[in-house]
């Protein structure tokens, strides 16, 4: 595990981020608070691209809470078995669409323990939502960003709570909001697991990564 970077180097390393993307974007479509739910439960072990297949149409018939259960958790099936344990993900689906419908009057709720709340969403599922669709610097810690923040030094932590921590605590409050996108974007392109892309990355300089692949 890498040491945690000091202030002025955590500065450097975000403005390069935000001068390469000042605006970052999740890569999970969706229309609305709920449909963003839906979509970052159905990406736990599947990709992001996977997903979108799977809810486009799915989507287009059924995006409020209401709607997905008149559809029904066969129906839902049929549209994402192409993912990763669908059946599961399906009954999660309509099990948390009926209680946004009887507890919460049909809308997704905005604190993180009413979302960690609805079944097949856990803290980073909540924390994706709260960032993306509320605009709170919530920062939800995957696999990308847990191998970045310590083989960098930008967030290390011996689990994804303590990642998560170390970005709240060391990234300058003006970055906060993209942070967790720099970083899932950063590990999922450049910091890669096996063979990362040392020689195309903008903060090599900066990073204590000691096998650095140039």
């Amino acid at each position: 595990m890498a040491k945690q970077l000091d202030y002025m180097t955590m500065r450097e390393i975000f403005s390069r981020f935000q001068a390469a993307e000042a605006e970052p974007r999740g890569e999970l479509n969706h229309v609305n608070a709920y449909t963003l739910v839906v979509a970052v439960a159905l990406s736990a072990q599947a990709t992001d691209a996977g997903v979108n297949k799977a809810t486009a149409k799915l989507f287009e018939i059924a995006d409020t809470p209401q709607k997905m259960l008149d559809l029904g958790e066969e129906a839902v099936i049929e549209h994402i078995k192409t993912i990763g344990l669908y059946r599961n993900k399906a009954k999660n689906v309509i099990k948390l669409s009926r209680i946004l419908v009887d507890q919460y009057g049909g809308e997704v709720p905005n604190s993180r323990a009413a979302l960690e709340s609805l079944p097949g969403v856990g803290r980073k599922t909540a924390n994706v939502v709260l960032n993306m669709w509320w605009h709170y610097p919530a920062q939800a810690v995957d696999t990308h960003i847990y191998r970045l923040g310590n083989r960098s030094g930008i967030a290390p932590g011996k689990d994804v709570v303590a990642v998560e921590r170390a970005i709240e605590d060391n990234v300058p409050v003006d970055f906060q909001q993209h942070a967790h996108h720099w970083m899932i974007l950063h590990g999922r392109y450049v910091c890669v697991a096996r063979k990362p892309k040392c020689g195309n990355c903008i903060i090599r300089d900066l990073c204590q990564f000691e096998d650095k692949v140039l």
